[in-house]
């Protein structure tokens, strides 16, 4: 009896809690911000040291509020943190003056994820407003085809002003509710034919946008979805070979991204030309080493791009190639809890949607970081909660929501 009370307290004593892993986080920043202090001085940087404050101050005051009045959990929450503010400390380093407007980008993403958390947790609501999500996702995609602006090559941008914004981003959140839904509903066809549909108008308006890296995102998951229903490779086999149709199609009609095809696996014969944004990356992630060249000392920092579809790229090369595998961990991590807590979430709709979410961040993440590092085309996608943009901070932050309803290990009762 003993003996089965020590094991009980030498399990205890290392589990891994809320309130350590937060300290724990909170540790390594401040560690990041005392190495940030040597970084090559600005005008902007007393800006950013500011914006990195009060980022830390909100990590520690929600964590307390959580364990205060939800009487435990926060991991979830907690390790969506650390990726920001992995991204936080990077633009610190490269682009001060972009950390106001990132920070700002996460606090919305944070309310977002609050409130349609707050959504999700009555099923009956959601599937009643299933519709109007759909409709308004439709809507975003036309505003995006009739208003949109090219940038990069795709036309997935709006302008208003100084802001801009990328609707597809906000579509995968609507697009893994309505597979979600689509799949707790199987017994009426009707829920299949408008899955399909919507599925249908999303791809075709990626395609046109030119904007392969997210048409891939939104295929792969819906493969994650069809599988959970069906569980044969047949089916997505079938639907991977005419994925490849319509890629090569995609390729042919638009010049921009067969140029992206035609330097894949050859950067380096056109160092200075199209493969120039890979091959510094992969220079950029060789120098930067175990623990990088320390922030702002970076040179893909000088490089287009650097900050958004090449964060991998300044993470490793600054901060170094040990933060930047943990960056990559996390995303799968996320995937092994969803899947593992699936079997006892409290319907298939939340099972569903918590491993359809979590495939689609980690998959995501997949083609940022085989893309810069020309495993594959180059796709100018932006790795989750990591690189700067708002539209993509507040969606990840959407998508994490759907991770809310799966048991997870490690959270104080």
């Amino acid at each position: 009896m003993s003996e089965k009370r020590f094991k009980n307290k030498k399990e205890a004593k290392f589990k891994v809690t809320p309130t350590k892993l937060i300290s724990a986080v909170i540790l390594f920043q401040l560690i990041c911000l005392l190495r940030l202090a040597f970084c090559e001085t600005t005008w902007e940087k007393p800006i950013a040291f500011i914006g990195l404050g009060v980022f830390m101050a909100f990590e520690i005051i929600y964590c307390y509020l959580i364990k205060r009045f939800m009487g435990g959990g926060g991991v979830l929450e907690i390790s969506a943190f650390f990726l920001s503010g992995v991204g936080l400390f990077a633009l610190a380093g490269t682009t001060p003056s972009a950390v106001l407007w990132q920070l700002f980008a996460f606090f919305i993403g944070v309310v977002f994820y609050v409130l349609f958390t707050l959504f999700l947790s009555n099923l009956d609501r959601v599937m009643r407003f299933k519709k109007y999500i759909i409709a308004l996702a439709v809507l975003l995609l036309v505003l995006n085809l009739t208003l949109g602006k090219v940038i990069g090559g795709s036309q997935n941008w709006i302008r208003i002003g100084a802001l801009s914004m990328q609707p597809s981003e906000f579509v995968k959140v609507a697009f893994v509710l309505v597979g979600a839904t689509t799949l707790e509903k199987m017994q009426s066809s009707n829920h299949l034919t408008w899955f399909i549909v919507f599925f249908g108008v999303c791809m075709g308006s990626l395609a046109w946008m030119g904007d392969l890296g997210t048409a891939c995102v939104f295929f792969a998951t819906f493969l994650v979805l069809c599988f959970l229903r069906s569980g044969r490779l047949g089916t997505i086999i079938l639907m991977v070979s005419g994925a490849v149709l319509g890629a090569g199609a995609m390729i042919i009609a638009k010049p921009y991204v067969a140029r992206r095809f035609k330097v894949w696996r050859h950067v380096w014969e056109n160092a200075d030309g199209l493969g120039y944004q890979q091959t510094r990356t992969l220079i950029a992630i060789a120098s930067g080493g175990l623990l990088g060249v320390g922030p702002g000392e970076g040179k893909l920092k000088g490089v287009v791009a650097s900050t958004t579809d090449l964060m991998f790229g300044v993470v490793s090369e600054e901060w170094g190639l040990l933060l930047a595998t943990l960056v990559l961990l996390i995303y799968f991590g996320w995937v092994v809890l969803a899947i593992k807590g699936s079997a006892n979430a409290k319907s298939s709709f939340y099972a569903i949607s918590a491993v359809a979410a979590a495939c689609l961040l980690l998959f995501q993440a997949g083609l940022n970081v085989f893309g810069v590092t020309d495993i594959i085309p180059l796709t100018g996608i932006t790795l989750p909660f990591v690189s700067k943009g708002g539209s993509s901070m507040i969606a990840s932050w959407g998508l994490l929501s759907f991770l809310n309803f799966v048991p997870r290990l490690g959270e104080e009762k």
